[in-house]
């Protein structure tokens, strides 16, 4: 990520390529983002980060100017116009931009707890290749919104967070042609949902434990439906992860990891994977 900010008493001014807005807190509170997370074996699926495809969808790192307003008591709003991305295989020539927007709310309650939520939101339009099977030249959409909440207190930390929308796909926001399940082979825009719930312990200092557990979905449309048993599509992908952290020193972390993840598909097919994972990370 390449990007300059410039920061002042009526807010903070970005431009360059940084990580987007809508369900890029989603991603960031996830404990699993810096471990292995999910292992998928799901067809195109091969990222290990996190709980991507499995309770959130990857956010993006896009071109973009962005706005954000002061902190008014903990309260920060944000918009941001970015390149627009291929929303299907058959996106055509791209001429509007992609918006994004978020508020969030922070705060620290005077016994140490403390409280965070927002909300963010996705839109854009892009016309179909004039070439498409079906739709030529009409206009396909992407609409999303996210949002999450999470608090602390005595080394307790508790998030729900999740998402929903239509023309996003299972993995990435607006997958384009390298995953394209945003919408079904007749042209229409799919519906997704998912969400992550998860807790974690400060043991000591120096340990933590975690748990958290993810579900992203896709609902058939009439075509789906009538066609499952020729082109059968991905109904949900779900996950959960237990960990143990330990910090070794400042530099050095040490982590033990068991994720359970499945598969499912509307004609009823299911696929299932046990996966243990141990690691080191090193900050300086």
């Amino acid at each position: 990520m390449k990007y300059y900010t410039a920061k002042g008493k009526y807010g903070e001014l970005l431009a360059g390529r940084a990580l987007n807005l809508f369900m890029g807190k989603n991603i960031l509170t996830d404990m699993t983002l810096l471990t292995a997370g999910v292992v998928p074996s799901a067809r195109n699926a091969d990222t290990t980060l996190g709980h991507i495809g499995y309770g959130y969808l990857y956010a993006n790192f896009g071109p973009q100017i962005r706005y954000t307003t002061p902190d008014f008591a903990g309260v920060k709003v944000a918009l941001e116009v970015g390149e627009p991305y291929n929303i299907t295989a058959d996106t055509g020539k791209l001429n509007s931009p992609r918006i994004e927007s978020e508020i969030s709310y922070a705060t620290v309650f005077s016994g140490g707890g403390t409280l965070q939520t927002w909300l963010s939101g996705l839109y854009q339009s892009a016309p179909r290749k004039d070439t498409a099977a079906t739709r030529p030249g009409k206009d396909d959409e992407s609409i999303g919104g996210a949002y999450g909440v999470g608090v602390g207190f005595s080394g307790i930390n508790l998030l729900f967070s999740g998402y929903g929308g239509k023309g996003l796909g299972m993995v990435s926001a607006q997958d384009g042609a390298l995953f394209d399940t945003a919408e079904d082979a007749n042209g229409k825009e799919r519906l997704f949902w998912g969400f992550l719930a998860q807790a974690t312990y400060k043991l000591t200092s120096d340990v933590m434990l975690g748990v958290n557990y993810g579900q992203s979905r896709m609902e058939q449309t009439d075509f789906d439906a009538a066609n499952v048993a020729t082109m059968a599509q991905i109904k949900n992908q779900e996950a959960g992860t237990a960990n143990i952290t330990y910090n070794f020193n400042k530099f050095t972390q040490f982590i033990a990891e068991y994720t359970y993840a499945q598969n499912t598909w509307y004609d009823g097919a299911k696929q299932h994977s046990n996966q243990f994972s141990l690691g080191t990370m090193f900050y300086w």
